[in-house]
């Protein structure tokens, strides 16, 4: 939409979501250069490469909206976040892999956005974003499902009729408390989706940990991994005593380079961004479980990722790499220049 004199400046909700929106899509934008140099896949790499121009073309046009709107760019990631001549760091499906778990994050992202938006042309970009999510979440998992390596949730026995609860027991998570009953399908698929995650995101801390520069954020992540494979333990135990297997894959390698294609400060974006996506989905898989038990041990694990991202972003603070999101007026400190 062309924007024209008369409309109104941005809300701070809008300038808000706009520079949260280009932080994320900077870094995917770098994150995509690295895979297309090194991605061998003809098949892959043409979603790479399509979802990498019409990426940044959404870059340009947020750029573009701040400048018209008087608005200092944000540095977020650019070239210098990249080095394109380091060897690939994951094999060709673990590219897709992790552009599908991108996909997820920026599907809530973008349509949270779009409800604290009120300008017609911002509404129209986030409803565009959102179309553009979903369709390279389709993509990317039709590639993995045909590749064979996408491992579906469980699976179930239909049911033929509708039953209500009538017994506490149905909310008895601990042995103690009465029969613990087995899983119903909401929980085990918020439960898998814990899992599914955690397995992209172990793979990911494993390989950033291999090239990462500063010895703080090599540990960082290594403490990222283990945090990743505890989660996918925990919850795996979970469905294991209900006598439900849990779906895996080994397919998304992590090569043995130990050159970086990213900036540290990059690597640590990205696995804030993990992190929170991660916080999200717990808070959801609390909301919508039945059995007491689940609840405090998705808590549990919420408090690990809560703990891990606060030192994280303690850590980028140390070492200068957080940009900080445009502030409110600060009247008592203007009222006492």
């Amino acid at each position: 939409m062309k924007l024209t004199e008369e409309h109104a400046p941005l809300a701070s909700s809008e300038l808000a979501t706009l520079w949260v929106v280009y932080q994320k899509k900077t870094m995917i934008v770098r994150v995509m250069d690295h895979f297309l140099i090194t991605n061998k896949n003809p098949v892959a790499l043409e979603i790479l490469r399509d979802f990498h121009e019409k990426e940044q073309d959404l870059v340009n046009e947020i750029k573009g909206i701040f400048k018209r709107e008087g608005v200092a760019v944000p540095v977020a990631f650019t070239e210098n976040d990249v080095n394109l001549n380091a060897p690939q760091l994951y094999d060709d499906i673990f590219d897709i892999m992790y552009l599908r778990m991108m996909m997820k994050i920026a599907i809530g992202l973008h349509a949270l956005h779009m409800t604290m938006a009120y300008r017609k042309d911002i509404i129209d970009l986030y409803k565009r974003c959102s179309a553009f999510s979903e369709d390279y979440y389709e993509k990317t998992t039709t590639y993995l499902l045909e590749k064979g390596v996408l491992p579906r949730s469980p699976a179930v026995t239909l049911p033929n009729h509708v039953a209500f609860a009538n017994d506490k027991d149905y909310r008895a998570g601990f042995k103690f408390a009465g029969n613990r009953r087995v899983l119903n399908t909401v929980e085990v698929s918020y439960i898998y989706q814990g899992i599914e995650s955690n397995v992209v995101g172990m793979k990911l801390m494993t390989g950033f940990a291999q090239v990462a520069q500063e010895k703080e954020v090599i540990k960082y992540f290594f403490r990222g991994k283990e945090l990743a494979k505890k989660i996918i333990s925990r919850f795996g135990e979970i469905l294991m005593d209900s006598d439900i297997n849990i779906p895996s894959t080994s397919s998304g390698r992590v090569t043995n380079s130990t050159i970086s294609p990213f900036s540290d400060k990059l690597m640590m974006y990205n696995t804030s961004l993990l992190s929170t996506f991660g916080l999200g989905s717990n808070a959801l898989g609390t909301s919508f479980s039945l059995r007491n038990d689940l609840p405090l041990k998705m808590a549990m694990s919420a408090k690990d990722i809560f703990n891990f991202a606060s030192d994280g972003g303690n850590l980028m603070i140390t070492h200068g790499w957080t940009e900080e999101p445009p502030q409110m007026e600060d009247r008592g400190k203007l009222s006492n220049k």
